[in-house]
């Protein structure tokens, strides 16, 4: 039987400092929460590749007596609690005790620090927890940490790092989180001896809005000033024309501290539910102070905490977001010189089946890429369904989905299509009965109804041609004016810089316009009626969302499929010339009747099935 030991030191704190120190960011987090907590009012970040080398903190705060600076680095030493009876109460953002223990354990740490009482300062040095000078030294009031070779010396952890870029897009979003919890500080953040971020400290929420996220957002705003018996709540939500495709934006402080809570972001979504699209997540920056006891004590990075009356603040808060967006007359302004896009509706369906053909399209399409003959491998792969017999002989239970089959009343095979529907001769004898819901044509043919997806139809043909020219590499772009401008947070910047080369290759033409604006001068030449900005936020998003190892085509692919965003809405009212047209698009392809997501684009009812219907037959 294996003995049992006491562990080192050494090992309990690099044990312990796996829980607070997960990346770079982790420890600008706990150190300039710290400086606020020393009641500092003026707070610098610098960061050299992505923090991984280099991390400074200054501050101007109260500063760390000399004689307590050794005690400061021990485990679970710390001013701001003196009994657990303090957790429930707890006013300031650190109190565990554990920050300065578990960087210095991993890392090499010089402190500079000065009270206002002192007429020198103290430096002290400490690396792996093992301290190597602490002498007098002439400082300004305040405090300096300078964190250098994060995780030298646990290079398990270190190998898990991202890129120095990633890892830097994280510190610089923690930096714009805590600069909008505590909008009377002037923060300044440094990356690469760049300044990308100082603010005022002049505590105006607004003007701290404005200086991170731009002037398209600080202009959609709503004010929230409400109070009950649980929490009182101050801030900005964004109109609904403000939206993300992931959760980036929903801001939420709760007493000065940046957490993340389920309770309300649900409550949060539950109220701008019928105002946004499915997947599309809200702006917000709210201020809360709870009267009720929290539970900050959950997790040592303090970002996760749990509440008194869960329910009652649920839908106290909803309510309240609620009824601020009632009010509102809702209706985006749209410039005199742009033509507004089509709105935009959700198809609802139930988890389509990705359709077999589009995978083995991609993988002809690659082929070809590499053999530059795209039609001769698409026509060779192409198989003669001409022999199917009728579907009339297959079992109508079969759950078997081939790329021969169209969900239709009765069932029916790609060979029945080929002999009746699907030529030009028997095209001429369709009459189209119009158009149903703005979304759906009628077409009558022989003894059938056959009912054509308008969206799916004209997204499938979108989607055929974009993977043709992605195969011949044949791609123009289209010149716009006035460019379009947008603001990019640091997530998306970092989306945009690594996937320019598959974005521009499509046609996109993005250019730097200054801190965080970008404009984009030129889109592919097959985009229309969409809103440009939203397609390419949403991009960035998709981007930003993805897991796993991301190759030059799958990005490739993710473009193309983003630009079949442009395909015709249902609602929009189509011409009969203009569905002539699609249709004349649609029956060209070797499989028209899936859109690139599996759904249908054709179905059809026998007129067998119709007079049964009415009873006309028993």
């Amino acid at each position: 039987m294996p003995n049992i030991a006491i562990l080192n030191q050494e090992t309990i704190d690099k044990i312990a400092a796996g829980e607070v120190v997960e990346r770079p960011c982790s420890v600008v987090k706990e150190l300039v929460e710290n400086a606020i907590d020393a009641g500092s009012t003026a707070i610098t970040v610098e960061i050299k590749e992505g923090g991984i080398s280099f991390i400074r903190i200054t501050d101007n705060g109260c500063g760390i007596e000399r004689d307590q600076v050794a005690v400061a680095f021990y485990r679970h030493s710390t001013s701001k609690i003196h009994s657990a009876e303090d957790l429930l109460t707890v006013k300031s953002l650190g109190f565990r005790g554990e920050a300065l223990s578990s960087i210095s354990a991993v890392a090499r740490v010089e402190l500079i620090t000065k009270t206002y009482d002192e007429l020198t300062g103290t430096r002290y040095v400490i690396e792996g927890s093992k301290e190597l000078s602490n002498e007098e030294i002439g400082a300004p009031d305040g405090t300096t940490f300078i964190v250098k070779d994060l995780f030298y010396n646990v290079p398990a952890r270190r190998k898990f790092l991202k890129t120095a870029q990633t890892e830097g897009s994280y510190i610089s979003d923690m930096v714009e989180k805590l600069a909008l919890s505590h909008p009377d500080i002037s923060f300044k953040f440094i990356n690469n001896n760049q300044t990308k971020l100082h603010t005022s400290g002049n505590g105006n929420r607004k003007d701290i809005i404005y200086h991170i996220f731009g002037r398209e957002i600080s202009s959609s705003l709503l004010e929230v000033k409400h109070e009950c018996e649980y929490f009182k709540v101050e801030g900005f939500i964004g109109k609904p024309v403000i939206t993300r495709g992931n959760r980036n934006y929903e801001n939420y402080f709760i007493n000065g501290r940046y957490v993340k809570s389920n309770i309300l972001s649900r409550a949060i979504e539950e109220a701008y539910k019928s105002f946004l699209m499915q997947h599309q997540y809200p702006f917000t920056v709210l201020y809360f102070t709870f009267f009720s006891e929290l539970d900050v004590n959950v997790h040592p990075t303090k970002m996760e905490l749990r509440f008194d009356n869960n329910n009652e603040i649920y839908v106290e808060l909803c309510d309240t977001i609620y009824a601020i967006l009632s009010r509102k007359e809702m209706i985006p302004e749209v410039p005199v010189d742009s033509t507004p896009a089509p709105k935009k509706i959700v198809h609802e369906y139930k988890e389509p089946i990705p359709e077999p053909f589009e995978k083995r399209r991609i993988n002809e399409v690659r082929a070809a890429e590499s053999r530059s003959v795209y039609g001769q491998s698409v026509t060779s792969a192409v198989k003669d369904y001409s022999a199917i017999e009728p579907a009339a002989k297959a079992p109508e239970t079969s759950t078997a989905y081939e790329p021969a089959q169209v969900v239709t009343g009765t069932q029916q095979t790609l060979g029945d299509y080929d002999k009746v529907f699907l030529t030009e001769s028997a095209k001429k004898q369709f009459s189209i009965i119009g158009q149903l819901f703005k979304t759906y044509w009628l077409i009558e043919f022989e003894d059938k109804l056959y009912i054509i997806d308008q969206h799916a139809a004209h997204e499938k043909v979108l989607y055929e041609k974009t993977m043709a020219r992605l195969a011949n590499k044949d791609f123009t772009s289209q010149r716009i004016s006035p460019p379009i401008v947008m603001t990019l947070d640091a997530r998306e910047c970092e989306m945009l810089e690594k996937y320019r080369p598959q974005i521009e290759q499509f046609g996109y033409e993005v250019e730097h316009f200054g801190g965080k604006e970008y404009m984009i001068s030129a889109i592919p030449d097959n985009l229309f009626n969409i809103d440009m900005k939203d397609l390419f936020i949403e991009m960035l998003d998709d981007f930003s969302n993805a897991t796993g190892r991301q190759t030059p085509d799958i990005i490739t692919e993710k473009v193309a499929s983003m630009s079949c965003k442009a395909a015709v809405k249902g609602n929009d009212k189509l011409t009969l010339p203009e569905i002539n047209k699609l249709i004349d698009e649609l029956l060209s392809l070797d499989n028209p009747y899936n859109c690139p997501h599996g759904r249908p684009t054709i179905i059809s009812m026998s007129k067998y099935e119709i007079e049964k219907k009415f009873k006309r037959i028993v």
